[in-house]
């Protein structure tokens, strides 16, 4: 992990970003980022849920392998999910080794400070590379009464070989920067930690809808539009489309010889009464269904009246 290296002897700041698939990714790769975490932020901003406590270790296993064979360069980090390692060390160690085994990480981050202690000694001694998350922690949202920063917490000791502090004043990241050895990633920590992590989706503008217009955290610089980009591209399609514009000759690339093409004609002449015929069968046949499908709906408790039912006297 030479990165951490760099960033504990303060001679560069870490980057961190989300990833949740394979072209999310790429992307993260391809830009230089030194670590992509595949977080369970992904229930909010992938898979519509209104908080993250949802997501499932399936869930968060099916996205890291996508994440996986994308993420050439950084180092992996998956989220465990609310439920999978909070009810005693040997669970989390469990939950651990199937991030690794079967979802090809490097290393696994989970929340909590000095109730997680053991949790994270257990993990790391069982060979698994551990990431602290204090502060803010999401997954808490229903005992905090919804998303409040916790305060300090410091995870060291347990052997963590880095913390995510999340959402506490500049003055109170930079205190517990200088004064891990660990380096300190913040997130809405001010300036002063050792690196920054941002959400994907967040900081790229890509979604606009009321629900995540309503979650969108205060602290995240949007750094591209592109949302606007998107619906543009999408606008502009669906128009074409409609006006019979798209495709065009361009994009209409497959093409005969005047020999293939006058032989493809005459074939069509050919059979062009076998078609018809098997045109009218088809027609026939899709209107005697529509038809039992209405003595169905009519005569079963719809509203109407039973073919065939006895009169009443």
């Amino acid at each position: 992990m030479t990165v951490l290296k760099l960033a504990r002897e303060k001679k560069r700041k870490i980057t961190m970003v989300t990833a949740y698939d394979y072209p999310s990714s790429v992307h993260v790769c391809e830009a230089g980022i030194d670590i992509a975490l595949v977080g369970d932020s992904v229930g909010m901003v992938t898979l519509g849920y209104e908080t993250t406590q949802p997501v499932t270790v399936e869930e968060m296993l099916h996205h890291c392998r996508a994440v996986k064979r994308g993420a050439a360069g950084p180092l992996l980090v998956g989220d465990m999910p609310f439920g999978s390692y909070e009810v005693s060390p040997e669970q989390a160690l469990q939950t651990a080794y199937r991030f690794v085994k079967e979802g090809g990480v490097d290393a696994v981050k989970l929340e909590g400070g000095r109730t997680r202690t053991e949790h994270i000694k257990r993990i790391v001694e069982g060979g698994v590379a551990v990431m602290g998350h204090v502060g803010l922690t999401p997954q808490a949202i229903s005992v905090l009464g919804g998303f409040r920063a916790q305060g300090r917490s410091v995870i060291q000791e347990a052997g963590a070989f880095a913390v995510v502090l999340e959402c506490v004043p500049a003055v109170v990241g930079r205190a517990i920067a200088d004064a891990l050895e660990i380096p300190v990633i913040g997130i809405g920590a001010g300036p002063h930690t050792d690196g920054q992590v941002l959400v994907y989706h967040d900081m790229l503008g890509i979604l606009s809808h009321p629900h995540h217009q309503r979650m969108a955290p205060k602290f995240c610089k949007v750094f591209a539009d592109v949302q606007t980009e998107v619906m543009k591209g999408l606008h502009a399609y669906r128009r074409e489309v409609e006006a019979g514009a798209f495709p065009g000759a361009a994009h209409s690339p497959y093409a005969m010889t005047p020999a293939e093409e006058a032989n493809f004609e005459h074939l069509l002449a050919h059979d062009a009464r076998e078609r018809r015929e098997a045109a009218e069968l088809t027609k026939k046949k899709l209107k005697e269904q529509d038809e039992l499908e209405a003595v169905r709906l009519y005569g079963q408790g719809g509203g109407g009246f039973a073919w065939g039912a006895p009169k009443k006297a």
